[in-house]
């Protein structure tokens, strides 16, 4: 497969190239080019954790709190963010496209595959085809989940069953709307969510924040 390229790809977005009529413009573009979620669909909630010291490392990562996607992955993520709009919720986004060098600081800063991958094989974060993610209602408050985002222990296990009945019901909405348009889950954090219809290449291309 053929490498785009994502820096140019970021320039355009950046200058607001596709600031009339976007969808147009991205309905020209490969299903593996990289887009940003936000210009195609204002719908979505940010809260990009790694452009903040809000993390678990406690360090800003990211230059900016952008979020880029596969063309072919946020095309779907949209789909699924239509029907929870049609049931009272929003999607919030902590994270999405991550390159590779900031997979490397996550594992330096912890070490454990099974909450963070090895850089040397590679995330489907630095693939561009996976979202960190969970549900807002009407007024924008995070539905309970049981934990917060990037909480490393059995409680945030996807399918723990210890947990309150309005919990499981939660993640139950979250996880089943999502595998309908081909996102699969992990055993060990709820809010991660992988596009498994395609699978791109590793890339390590740093955002553009103009």
């Amino acid at each position: 497969m053929k490498k785009i390229n994502v820096l140019i790809l970021f320039f355009c977005f950046c200058q607001g190239i596709f600031a009339q009529d976007k969808a147009e413009e991205y309905a020209k573009l490969p299903d593996s080019a990289m887009v940003e979620l936000i210009r195609w669909d204002n719908t979505f909630v940010l809260d990009i954790r790694y452009a903040t010291t809000n993390n678990f490392t406690k360090t800003v990562l990211y230059d900016c709190d952008k979020c880029f996607l596969r063309k072919k992955t946020a095309l779907d993520l949209m789909a699924a963010q239509k029907e929870f709009m049609q049931m009272g919720y929003r999607i919030k986004i902590f994270d999405g496209y991550r390159p590779l060098s900031v997979q490397w600081k996550l594992w330096n800063t912890v070490s454990d595959k099974n909450y963070v991958s090895n850089p040397k094989k590679g995330s489907m974060h630095n693939r561009g085809c996976a979202v960190d993610l969970t549900l807002v209602d009407k007024n924008g408050n995070e539905l309970d989940m049981g934990t917060p985002y990037d909480f490393f222990g059995k409680a945030a296990h996807t399918f723990n069953q210890n947990l309150p009945e309005q919990v499981l019901k939660n993640r139950r909405i979250l996880r089943e709307v999502l595998e309908k348009y081909g996102f699969g889950t992990i055993d060990t954090e709820w809010w991660h969510f992988s596009y498994r219809k395609v699978i791109y290449n590793i890339s390590d291309q740093k955002v553009i924040c103009k």
